[in-house]
């Protein structure tokens, strides 16, 4: 969620707000405004952090003097705050000036006209309807804003503070891109509290599951990285929010996601299921994204992304192969160079999906060391990267490593709960459930099934880790259960970890699962008693796969039986409504699942 503080003038309360690293600062030209700067150090600009954005806010002013500003103090973006015409911003569009066409929002306001603006406008802004064009401090009803359903991000605005911030936060819109604040935080006109400003930007943060501007979710996450790695994730850091934020990218990608990847994934009501827990039992059928998983979601987005850094290579980890597969599905389409590193033990069990990923012209690197699975893939892709920083990207699965590897997995994942919200309301007349459901390893489909219904009273969020033949077998990879604070392939998170600090290897009958570790935002979330977590032991999940493929002909992946198996635990109301992520199919265990009903003497 990007953060825009607006109104600011004076040298040094911009620095202090600066120092904040909201995403972007607005600096207001409009004479009448009670903000307006008189005068602003041109120099303090060139030295404000890279990932802040400038804005200059105008209302109703003559193109020319618009430019000359512009281009003087060298702004990102203008602001057109008045009542311009599309024309007016069609001039400024064709001399290559970002815009932010803001528009004060009663209930008879008409969304249609906003056809004309979009073609040349980053971004819409709503703020309240006021003579003043802005700065009331008064706020509008946000619900008008679902009659607004343009592929166009839009800045939210008008009243909004430390006492109403809560209640900003529950409003969720699939365009929402960002919170615009201003007079709420002021000491005086023009003059923002830096104490107010700090504690809401962490607000914000952390109702979105995003980390500060140093990767960290409370105290997880961060980037701990060898020097030699340091220009590589630097690189990222820089740059990643710019770019997947840009108009370009929001459109290719989405584009992507509807016509190649098949979104919205259908949300299935399971009649069979629902009757045997008497309650209303609902899958999310990550299974029929294109190549089986929810992995695909992920993988588009930072191809696309590695493309716009000028990347000539892609390298990958993988455990069950899905995000392999997914992988070299994305650096197909795109037609760059693709490698693999998979465990030597997964490459085995999981042969299905290395043929798959060869056909789709990848190179297969086996790890050979350790426990042969997919924290050795990951060692074995760091050291690659390490060795190869020009022109070689590396495409992280889950959402853990160094920042900004769990921000950006996530936010490419969150799709997940986007359409979940969305399905829900047109099927049960409410888009919050009571309980959403989802396995977890290093947290990919978790947190993207989980992301919009965060902090949400109403839902409650289980994840279902892998116990293995047991939590305390010493054959398991319940790394939140048994986990302590440590750090992992980057970032500070749970891990399961010896008294000296040694990784113990994990264990599940499913490769996915199969870590040692957890994403530092499910640890934040674990430790805010934000998410419920659990485990089921292999034969159950084997068990919930079986009787799920006979009753509703559907194949899940043994990573999302972990979350089916858990139904069996649970006791609902007679009107509950539940969800649980399907993350993937399960053709890629299926001699997994012969070799299962060979020792159980099962019959098909």
């Amino acid at each position: 969620m990007n953060i825009k503080i607006c109104g600011l003038r004076e040298s040094k309360n911009i620095k202090q707000i600066a120092a904040l690293k909201p995403d972007f600062l607005g600096f207001i030209f409009y004479e009448k405004s009670k903000r307006v700067v008189k005068k602003l150090d041109k120099s303090i600009l060139k030295y404000l952090p890279d990932s802040i954005k400038t804005v200059a806010v105008f209302v109703n002013q003559d193109l020319e003097e618009v430019t000359e500003i512009m281009n003087y103090y060298g702004f990102d973006y203008a602001q057109i705050h008045g009542n311009e015409s599309p024309e007016y911003c069609k001039s400024l569009f064709l001399e290559n000036i970002k815009i932010i066409k803001a528009f004060g929002i009663d209930e008879s306001f008409d969304f249609y006209k906003l056809n004309e603006y979009k073609d040349f406008c980053e971004f819409f802004l709503f703020d309240t309807k006021d003579i003043n064009y802005g700065g009331s401090g008064k706020t509008f009803n946000w619900e008008i804003l679902n009659k607004y359903n343009i592929q166009k991000p839009f800045f939210l605005s008008g009243g909004i503070g430390l006492d109403n911030i809560d209640k900003v936060l529950k409003f969720k819109h699939p365009m929402l891109s960002g919170i615009d604040l201003n007079s709420k935080l002021e000491t005086s006109y023009g003059y923002k509290s830096k104490e107010k400003t700090n504690k809401i930007i962490k607000i914000i943060h952390m109702k979105y599951i995003e980390p500060d501007n140093n990767g960290y979710y409370g105290e997880y996450g961060g980037a701990f990285i060898p020097e030699m790695l340091y220009p590589n994730v630097k690189e990222l850091q820089d740059n990643y929010l710019e770019i997947i934020n840009s108009e370009n990218f929001v459109s290719e990608y989405a584009s992507l996601l509807n016509d190649y990847a098949g979104r919205p994934t259908p949300l299935f009501y399971s009649e069979s299921l629902s009757k045997k827990y008497s309650a209303n039992i609902f899958i999310k059928r990550e299974d029929l994204n294109h190549t089986g998983s929810h992995k695909l979601n992920n993988t588009l987005g930072q191809v696309l992304l590695a493309k716009k850094l000028n990347k000539k290579r892609v390298i990958a980890e993988t455990g069950a192969g899905q995000h392999g597969v997914a992988t070299a599905t994305a650096c197909a389409l795109a037609e760059i160079s693709c490698t693999i590193y998979m465990g030597e033990k997964d490459i085995k069990r999981q042969a299905n999906n290395v043929d798959r990923m060869k056909l789709l012209g990848a190179e297969i690197v086996a790890a050979d060391g350790g426990s042969k699975s997919l924290k050795d893939a990951i060692n074995h892709a760091i050291r690659e990267w390490i060795n190869n920083p020009v022109d070689t990207y590396y495409l992280l699965g889950s959402i853990v490593g160094p920042h900004p590897y769990p921000d950006m997995v996530t936010r490419f994942q969150s799709v997940i709960s986007r359409e979940i919200k969305q399905q829900l309301k047109t099927k049960t007349g409410s888009e919050d459930p009571d309980y959403v459901i989802a396995c977890i390893g290093g947290g990919s489909n978790a947190i993207g099934a989980f992301y919009h219904f965060i902090n949400n009273e109403k839902t409650k969020l289980i994840a279902v880790e892998a116990g293995g033949k047991g939590v305390n077998s010493g054959k398991t990879a319940a790394s939140i259960t048994l986990g302590k604070k440590g750090i992992i392939h980057g970032s500070k998170t749970y891990l399961m970890q010896t008294e000296d600090g040694q990784i113990v290897e994990p264990h599940s009958v499913s490769a996915g699962l199969d870590y040692p570790g957890i994403g530092p935002a499910h640890a934040y979330l674990y430790d805010t008693n934000s998410i419920e977590v659990t485990s089921v032991v292999d034969k159950e999940a084997l068990d919930a796969a079986f009787d799920f493929s006979k009753k509703e002909g559907i194949i899940p992946a043994l990573e999302s039986a972990h979350a089916l198996a858990y139904l069996n635990k649970m006791k609902f109301k007679k009107n509950d409504v539940v969800v649980v992520n399907l993350s993937g199919r399960g053709e890629k265990d299926m001699e997994i699942y012969q070799e299962y009903l060979k020792d159980n003497n099962c019959k098909n």
